[in-house]
């Protein structure tokens, strides 16, 4: 059975921590962002952590 290929797609847009959680970027920040608060704005670039349901699929595509 051949070897599973990493999904070069995902490696941009996902990070895995040490201890093995997968983190992922707020979503709507692309634009529109005159309608948002500055505090929802700044609260948007930190890294957030994925469900865990939905987690394992993608650190399945991963190759993780």
């Amino acid at each position: 059975m051949s070897k599973l290929k990493t999904r070069k797609s995902l490696t941009k847009r996902f990070k895995i921590t040490k201890t093995g959680k997968l983190l992922r970027r707020v979503t709507g920040l692309d634009h529109y962002r005159a309608k948002k608060s500055g505090k929802r704005v700044r609260q948007s670039r930190k890294w957030v952590e994925v469900y865990k349901s939905e987690a394992r699929i993608i650190k399945r595509l991963l190759g993780v």
